[in-house]
């Protein structure tokens, strides 16, 4: 470009620069103003517990389960995980849905971990496959017997009763290593850990044998011990087994497990377990589960129902 005596172009670019820096100071206003508003979001959702961008629906309650897993859940709705799923939604107001899914290998991936769903609804403290709420009970493997058999006041698995009995066992779990501490294996009768729910069931199979008298005594995860012994004609005994000296502890806090960065939503369970712990414990004896307070005491139903 040339110049003239004039200085005109002098002029233009002075110009030209004073719309830059106009433009420019527009464009830092503009970029303020949407990190002050992202900011001022993230404190009304921190205060005011918007879920929106943590929920797949936030109108919707949705629960990651497994339909044939009972007495958990069921397409049917008949598990006790589906009773506290409908009580948390009553709670909550909203409308409950479910995303179905074996609960085998993969189950968190495919539901919570690919946004499917919300929430699972039993979740053992400290697996770190999910982010989880506090418990909501306490529970721990149990003996299961029949009534008469001589069996039913036995506390631990170092117990002499034992010894000789075909004692039942689903191979895996934690019992098996305080079985094997105690010599107990070389009679027992295992059962698969994981099966598809859909076609098998352990604990169904386990009960029908000691019903049947081919097993003198099965070890199961207590929310299925007392639900089958409950089901059960006669009922069986259920004896939690807290007092193990050998091998891992047998007894597990059970909460509610989310997503990561779900903590809002966390909080919000959190919220809700506090607020109905009586109707929680209600539904949870209802459906036989042995529960335990952090001293290993039974928790009954006068004790249960009572607000904290």
């Amino acid at each position: 470009m040339e110049i003239d005596n004039n200085g005109e172009p002098e002029v233009q670019l002075s110009i030209t620069h004073a719309r830059q820096k106009r433009w420019l100071a527009i464009s830092l206003a503009a970029i303020l103003a949407v990190l002050l508003a992202r900011d001022l979001a993230y404190a009304q959702i921190k205060e005011g517990g918007d879920l929106s961008i943590e929920l797949v629906d936030p109108k919707v309650l949705r629960v990651c389960a497994d339909p044939h897993n009972l007495p958990f859940s069921n397409e049917k709705g008949e598990g006790f995980e589906n009773k506290l799923a409908e009580l948390f939604a009553e709670k909550l107001q909203k409308k409950l849905d479910y995303v179905y899914f074996p609960q085998a290998t993969g189950f968190v991936r495919m539901t919570l971990g690919a946004h499917r769903c919300d929430v699972i609804m039993g979740f053992p403290q400290g697996d770190d496959l999910v982010q989880g709420t506090n418990p909501y009970y306490r529970t721990a493997y149990a003996l299961v017997a029949k009534q008469g058999s001589g069996l039913e006041d036995v506390a631990t698995l170092e117990d002499e009763r034992l010894k000789g009995k075909h004692i039942g066992i689903v191979a895996g779990t934690p019992p098996a290593t305080n079985m094997a501490v105690n010599g107990l294996m070389a009679n027992a009768k295992p059962y698969q850990l994981m099966v598809d729910t859909r076609l098998d069931s352990s604990a169904e199979a386990m009960i029908a044998d000691l019903m049947s008298g081919q097993i003198d005594a099965g070890i199961l995860w207590g929310p299925m011990a007392g639900f089958y012994a409950k089901k059960a004609n006669p009922p069986l005994h259920v004896t939690p087994l807290v007092k193990e000296k050998t091998g891992p502890r047998l007894a597990y806090r059970i909460g509610m497990g989310v997503r990561a960065a779900d903590q809002n939503w966390k909080r919000s369970l959190n919220r809700l377990i506090q607020e109905n712990q009586p109707a929680i414990n209600k539904i949870l004896l209802d459906f036989g589960v042995p529960l335990l307070d952090e001293n290993d005491r039974p928790i009954g139903a006068e004790t249960a129902t009572k607000v904290q």
